[in-house]
C-alpha cells in the first residue's frame, strides 16, 4: 500500500474507508479547475495596499 496520501497523518494506520475518502478528496481537488477572479475595476494601481496587514496609500501607512 502507498502511504504517501496527501493530508494523511504520518505513521498512523488508515482504515480502508479513510484511505478511500482521502483518495476521493485528492481526486476532486485535482479535477477542480482553479477559480479565476474577474479583474478588479477601479482598484488601486500597483501592489495590493493591504499586503502587510496595513493600509498603505501614497506612502502613508495606517493600521486597521
Amino acid at each position: 500500500m502507498d502511504d504517501t496520501l496527501p493530508n494523511a497523518a504520518p505513521g498512523k494506520p488508515l482504515s480502508p474507508e479513510a484511505r478511500r475518502a482521502l483518495e476521493e478528496a485528492e481526486a476532486r481537488r485535482l479535477a477542480a479547475a482553479p477559480a479565476e477572479a474577474p479583474p478588479e475595476q477601479g482598484g488601486p494601481k500597483g501592489p495590493e495596499p493591504t499586503r502587510y496587514g496595513d493600509w498603505e496609500r501614497k506612502g502613508i501607512v495606517s493600521d486597521f
